[in-house]
């Protein structure tokens, strides 16, 4: 009798070891059926600021010309778009003031139990970092233009922006973990940061010093490995604008990314049209 519960177990295990290993609640491969529910999460390289009119939030610079619209319209998903402009990883769960706005509720009260489908592109933001980079470091330039007055080894906006970037991973962790507690059944894509810097050169457009374009165009990059990881850990799809933009930056001779001076609709450095038809074309192959 003893060697026969013994036969049985060892068959069980076996049987166990042949079967398909149980696949994370977030992998969901398929396509996304027309009339699915949708909501965008995001900062304003997701909110499209001035691409169109209006569709958000006084202050956070939400347009009908972002790629939430645009991927909703030829998939014909239901929309909810919550992106808005400066938000950061930590304005998902709380309020966010936008400039100029009143308080927005947070970006996650959108989700619910019958949400399909969750883009979210955020991250760039968290410290301000972005921000001080265009601000800060611009006008550091006016007094170092050959030199790295802002991302010089030991510099306070360096150090500064290297604690974010340390800390990003686990927030983008604890991001999607609430996405998805929030949202059990959607399918979840993060979606990256375009090549907004050139891999060398330098422009009028993009008036950083000479030697804060290196740090300017890793950071981005770095920003983006974060979010690629943070996606592959939680088993969220991860959609890698970077490669597609990289030779459209601000200084490119066909930009995607305006410079201080835009050429066309878009607020200074942020996407032109283009890189948010791009970033849905992205979208609709891998949702498709």
């Amino acid at each position: 009798m003893r060697r026969a519960a013994s036969v049985l177990v060892v068959a069980a295990l076996l049987l166990a070891g042949c079967s398909d290993p149980p696949k994370s609640k977030l992998d969901r491969s398929g396509a996304v059926p027309r009339g699915a529910s949708y909501v965008a999460l995001g900062d304003s390289y997701a909110a499209g600021p001035r691409l169109g009119p209006s569709s958000g939030a006084v202050g956070c610079e939400q347009t009908q010309g972002n790629y939430p619209h645009r991927l909703a319209e030829r998939l014909g998903l239901d929309l909810t778009d919550v992106t808005c402009g400066g938000a950061t990883t930590a304005d998902l769960a709380g309020s966010q003031t936008p400039p100029n706005g009143e308080p927005v509720p947070p970006q996650l009260d959108a989700l619910g139990a019958d949400t399909d489908l969750v883009t979210i592109g955020i991250g760039g933001n968290d410290g301000k970092v972005f921000a001080e980079l265009m601000t800060t470091c611009v006008g550091k330039a006016v007094e170092d233009r050959a030199g790295a007055p802002c991302t010089a080894e030991g510099a306070p906006f360096r150090v500064k922006a290297e604690r974010h970037l340390a800390k990003l991973p686990g927030r983008m962790a604890d991001v999607l973990a609430a996405i998805a507690e929030r949202a059990p059944k959607a399918r979840i894509v993060v979606v990256g940061y375009p090549a907004a810097f050139p891999e060398s050169g330098t422009c009028a457009l993009l008036p950083l010093a000479r030697g804060d374009y290196p740090f300017a165009r890793d950071y981005i990059s770095r920003v983006n490995d974060a979010l690629a990881a943070a996606a592959d850990q939680a088993g969220a799809t991860y959609v890698d604008v970077w490669a597609a933009t990289d030779g459209h930056d601000i200084c490119a001779t066909d930009p995607w990314i305006a410079g201080l001076i835009p050429a066309q609709p878009a607020l200074e450095y942020h996407p032109y049209a283009q890189e948010q038809t791009v970033v849905t074309d992205l979208l609709v192959a891998e949702l498709a």
